[in-house]
């Protein structure tokens, strides 16, 4: 698999999360813990079945347990950090803070052997991130405010988390993919345990709340995982941490589509935005 085929796999996660918000409003009032756990039970499972079709379960027990413990605290605690913080704060102003992963995945990969940061991702984030806010804030004026320091900081540590979870995969290599199954199952226990000390039990509602729920389960929070672990492993990490601004701007040309949402100026500048930055950060990385 060559290392372009790698990163277009991987901006496959970047495509289901587009479909994330729409499928979460549909899967409502489940709460989100309890949604959490149906979710990673489902991409789990699955992702066992497709390991066990293709003779891989030996793999993974010959993958050491502090993968698995890595893993499972990458799943759990983004989406726990996640859901704690929209408890704590206004959605709009942590979601924006949680979103800087895309930007920590960019500078961070610097970081990694081999790697090498250039001016034009670090141009091209900043172009993505401000087209990201403008869609998150939606062009509010609530802004930050101190009462909300607590969730902010749980964003913060969302945002970390994802983004340290991301690169330090790539130090994973050679760890196979399928190996997230057993991080989706183990995410899936914890998830349904802290469900059920925390939270009333609220099934989905009719067919559409259902259907949402496995929607979720079989992709942004089921073959999600599986295609960008094999983008950040085998891939253009910095591209893939650019590109996945177009997160929230696909997101939000869903939810207009489905109605949910109302087209805005703001929608077409970020647009502008992240897809200049795409473009820089995508020229920066083909100039060797």
């Amino acid at each position: 698999m060559s290392k372009s085929q790698a990163t277009a796999i991987g901006f496959i996660a970047v495509l289901l999360w587009a479909l994330l918000a729409l499928l979460t409003v549909g899967s409502e009032p489940t709460p989100p813990l309890l949604l959490n756990a149906i979710c990673f039970t489902i991409g789990g499972t699955l992702g066992l079945i497709w390991t066990a079709a293709n003779g891989g379960l030996g793999q993974l027990r010959a993958v050491p347990a502090k993968v698995y413990v890595f893993g499972t605290i990458g799943l759990f605690g983004y989406h726990a950090l996640y859901f704690s913080a929209l408890r704590l704060a206004p959605a709009a102003e942590a979601g924006l803070i949680a979103y800087l992963w895309p930007l920590l995945i960019v500078l961070f990969s610097g970081l990694l052997p081999g790697e090498h940061l250039k001016l034009g991702h670090l141009i091209g984030a900043c172009f993505g991130f401000s087209g990201a806010a403008l869609i998150i804030l939606g062009g509010g004026s609530g802004g930050f405010q101190a009462e909300y320091l607590a969730g902010y900081l749980l964003a913060l540590l969302c945002a970390l988390t994802w983004s340290g979870y991301s690169v330090l995969s790539r130090r994973m290599g050679e760890v196979p993919t399928s190996s997230v199954a057993v991080f989706c199952v183990a995410t899936a226990v914890a998830s349904w345990g802290l469900h059920f000390a925390v939270e009333e039990t609220i099934w989905p509602q009719g067919t559409w709340g259902w259907a949402s729920t496995l929607g979720l389960g079989l992709g942004p929070v089921g073959l999600a995982f599986y295609v960008w672990d094999i983008g950040v492993k085998r891939g253009d990490i910095q591209m893939l941490g650019t590109s996945s601004y177009a997160a929230p701007l696909l997101s939000t040309l869903v939810l207009v589509v489905a109605g949910i949402a109302a087209p805005t100026w703001a929608l077409a500048i970020a647009a502008l935005l992240i897809t200049g930055g795409a473009v820089i950060a995508a020229r920066s990385s083909m100039s060797g």
